[in-house]
């Protein structure tokens, strides 16, 4: 079960942080895993197989920023309900996401099969590449409906408290895919080898067995079909509200992909080592910050309610509990990619080039760390209070905007080198988080003023918010 509404905004911040983050956490680990085993079986298909998978990721995550940033914005606006104890509006604005992802899923399915095929021909695929991408992507845009149902059903769940429920799925979903992979890329007990075919068609099981699972839990929080305020048909505000919460979420996440596109761009100057030495770095990094994840769930999760509630007090607790519980867990994966940032870099690759092109990029990044923290757990918690428009703008500053200009001059106008680039990357990330702070501390301010000067009146049938 969820943990009570009254719960979040009474319990001590403390326990309700590790509550969320937790869970949280470990699912994002058993996430990463889950990648893992569909990288590894198509590394074992062919090449060409795991080539497809890479050139497939951009598309396939603009599906996953949208899943993942419309149930953001759906996981603001329940529990700012939730805070304010009005269950109805609650209801409706769940019911509502659930339609909400069924109306987008629609809309990336038709644009989707028209445009991939060009993108992909664009990317530089031909021939068999190009069947073999397009074999996989048309399966998961086939199945768009099931992700992004997912993410809603996940956001209905987090904004009450349960990150618990995620977690299981994770965990038996990836051993699930252990054994669906192998069996459908190569055949057996009846089926036909469907090669990367086969590992989209697991995905889309594994997912639909989410949403079985997860729609079990939220259905039994009663917002879903117990509840008065559940609408099943299309409410143009709320899907709005939905929308303005989600899109700026989603554009953060998007603005990774052009991050990536940029910062290679940049480094392809020093050549393909470079790259392939950023690359492995930056997975490293990635598992040293795997422990922080379930702090910006907890982060938007706890600020959401106790801003509807009126208690901006904890919502201030929130993220400094956040920031001391990440700052503990930094302090320990830092000084592990400080000292240990050659034996890391030989983990993943053998190559004396690329080892000694990462392992400084390594020791940097140790300095980095905290600033995403920082970060990300700020941003949560203005997209906790129905702020969510920072996160779009800091996005395209931190990953498009300063990295254009700062790695331009330093490797092309002032001839840094790689180490330009290294403490460019460190520079942006480091003004970034400050910006999140004095922007986090200005906003929470003006939320609380206008709470202040709020009269409650009754709600509007119970299903718009009555705050923005």
């Amino acid at each position: 079960m969820s943990t009570p509404a009254t719960d979040l905004t009474t319990a001590p911040v403390g326990q309700l942080v590790r509550r969320l983050a937790i869970p949280a956490s470990v699912g994002f680990f058993f996430n990463t895993m889950y990648n893992v085993v569909d990288t590894f079986w198509a590394g074992r298909l062919s090449t060409d197989a795991l080539a497809a998978l890479s050139l497939s990721f951009p598309v396939f995550f603009v599906l996953i920023s949208l899943g993942s940033g419309f149930s953001t914005g759906a996981t603001a606006l329940i529990g700012d309900a939730l805070g304010r104890d009005d269950r109805r509006a609650a209801a409706c604005i769940a019911s509502q996401g659930l339609i909400l992802g069924v109306l987008v899923a629609l809309f990336v399915m038709g644009v989707g099969y028209a445009t991939v095929p060009w993108l992909f021909r664009l990317l530089g695929a031909n021939d068999t590449y190009l069947a073999i991408c397009l074999e996989y992507m048309y399966v998961i845009l086939a199945g768009s409906g099931l992700v992004l149902t997912f993410y809603m059903l996940n956001g209905i769940l987090n904004s009450q408290g349960d990150t618990r429920t995620f977690r299981d799925y994770l965990i038996g979903a990836t051993l699930l895919n252990l054994a669906l992979d192998p069996w459908f890329m190569f055949g057996g007990f009846g089926l036909p080898a469907m090669g990367v075919r086969g590992i989209a068609l697991a995905t889309l099981i594994a997912q639909g067995g989410g949403i079985f699972f997860l729609g079990w839990r939220a259905r039994r929080t009663g917002l879903l079909f117990r509840s008065e305020g559940a609408r099943w048909y299309p409410q143009p505000q709320v899907l709005r509200d939905i929308v303005g919460q989600g899109v700026p979420a989603s554009g953060n996440m998007m603005s990774v992909a052009l991050g990536i596109f940029i910062i290679t761009w940049f480094l392809s100057d020093f050549g393909q080592a470079a790259v392939a030495a950023y690359g492995v770095a930056t997975r490293i990094e990635q598992i040293v910050l795997l422990p922080t994840i379930g702090l910006n769930v907890a982060a938007l999760t706890l600020a959401a309610q106790n801003g509807g509630a009126g208690r901006f007090d904890r919502v201030r607790a929130t993220v400094r509990t956040c920031l001391a519980y990440g700052a503990v867990a930094m302090a320990l994966g830092s000084t592990l990619l400080f000292l240990g940032a050659e034996p890391l870099m030989r983990a993943f690759s053998d190559d004396p080039v690329v080892v000694g092109i990462g392992a400084p990029y390594l020791r940097i990044a140790a300095f980095i760390e905290f600033a995403y923290v920082i970060l990300f757990v700020n941003t949560a918690a203005l997209q906790g209070l129905k702020k969510p428009s920072f996160a779009l703008w800091i996005g395209l500053y931190r990953q498009i905007l300063a990295p254009f200009a700062v790695f331009w001059l330093a490797a092309r106008v002032f001839d840094l080198g790689l180490f330009g680039i290294w403490w460019g990357v460190l520079g942006i990330n480091w003004t970034a988080a400050l910006v999140a702070v004095w922007w986090a501390r200005r906003m929470t301010g003006q939320v609380e003023s206008a709470y202040v000067a709020w009269v409650p009146s009754s709600p509007d049938d119970g299903i718009s918010s009555a705050r923005t």
